[in-house]
């Protein structure tokens, strides 16, 4: 008797439900995915514009970044090179919180209370009631090959205070120092870089300049594992805008615990 035959003329319906189980029991074991959508929806309260405000400028608003809330919603997380050039006081000038949608836009005054030039962050302390909050995740478990999100406002206030939100392909883990082709490029922040590098995360997304600050977040936890703070640019600054290099730079949420740390030790 050929035991090859018997095994092939088993009937269709017997089949088909050992198919219909073995689909249930792998489908058992998948982790359920979180939906973008979804998830975009707790993300986004979070996220707010910063940058400068003074009632007799022209304009008084200066979006000049991103940030999102953190803590118990009176602290706000973004980059410190925002904040390079001093505040002009004469003008009553004041580091601000843009709050709002569109072009209907709320500031509240803001203080710098806490910056990390090293690692490009900047702790801000919002007046005002509690803002929505983000939680940071660990970023030393992050992996290269994750699919993961930013929102932000990519040219500042000229699309209106409406975030975008962008995937980011986690494209390599790498010390932030680049070597120079050569020795003419050298700089201060270059040589700065050579003698204490550090890992960033190298995004596969296009980002602007009002992108800095942005969270970058996972999908599946909302929890924010970087922040943006730099664009790869090919030739010119101005390049930035009109031809995007598609590769952008987050420094890794284990530095920002570390700056709120640091922020909670001087609190009296």
């Amino acid at each position: 008797m050929d035991i090859s035959k018997r095994h092939t003329t088993l009937p269709r319906r017997v089949i088909f439900r050992f198919a219909v189980v073995a689909w249930l029991a792998c489908a058992g074991t998948l982790p359920a995915q979180a939906d973008v959508a979804d998830m975009l929806l707790n993300v986004k309260p979070a996220v707010v514009g910063v940058g400068t405000y003074s009632p007799t400028g022209r304009p008084r608003a200066n979006l000049k970044g991103t940030g999102f809330a953190v803590l118990d919603g009176s602290y706000v997380v973004t980059c410190a090179h925002i904040f390079a050039k001093p505040i002009d006081t004469e003008k009553n000038e004041t580091v601000a919180v843009f709050l709002g949608r569109d072009r209907e836009m709320s500031a509240r005054v803001s203080q710098l209370v806490a910056v990390d030039k090293a690692h490009d962050l900047a702790l801000l302390k919002v007046s005002g009631s509690p803002l929505a909050t983000l939680k940071l995740g660990d970023s030393t478990r992050a992996r290269e090959g994750w699919q993961l999100y930013f929102t932000g406002y990519p040219i500042g206030s000229v699309l209106g205070l409406n975030p975008s939100t962008h995937r980011a392909g986690l494209a390599a883990i790498i010390p932030i120092f680049t070597p120079v082709a050569s020795a003419a490029q050298l700089n201060v922040r270059a040589l700065r870089q050579a003698g204490d590098a550090y890992e960033v995360f190298e995004l596969d997304a296009i980002a602007y300049p009002g992108n800095s600050g942005s969270p970058v977040w996972h999908p599946d936890t909302g929890e924010v594992l970087g922040v943006l703070n730099s664009v790869y640019v090919k030739g010119a600054k101005e390049t930035a805008l009109s031809t995007p290099s598609g590769i952008s730079y987050a420094i890794p949420a284990k530095y920002v615990r570390a700056l709120l740390e640091q922020a909670q030790a001087k609190k009296p």
